[in-house]
């Protein structure tokens, strides 16, 4: 573990659209931004919803890294599972 960020979000601004229901709950997608400054209230990051390219960000809330290593590693992308599905089954996609 490379750092610990202590978040607070309004949870009135959270957009409902953006819930998504899963096997295990409800999600939603969010993001983390660690800024190199701290604000006048002691705060270096900021948490939203995650959006696509282009889309306004909502902020949520802020925070500030209370621990760190002094790195954080950028995490790589996940493999995806290979389906069980034959190949040659004849759907359109």
């Amino acid at each position: 573990m490379s750092s610990l960020i202590n978040v607070s979000i309004n949870l009135d601004k959270i957009d409902k659209s953006k819930i998504i229901k899963g096997q295990k709950g409800k999600y939603l997608n969010l993001t983390i931004s660690v800024n190199d400054e701290v604000n006048s209230y002691g705060q270096n990051a900021s948490i939203f919803e995650s959006c696509e390219k282009g889309e306004d960000k909502n902020y949520l809330g802020n925070g500030r890294v209370i621990w760190t290593d002094g790195s954080i590693t950028k995490a790589g992308q996940t493999q995806q599972v290979q389906s069980s599905v034959d190949e040659d089954d004849d759907l359109p996609f």
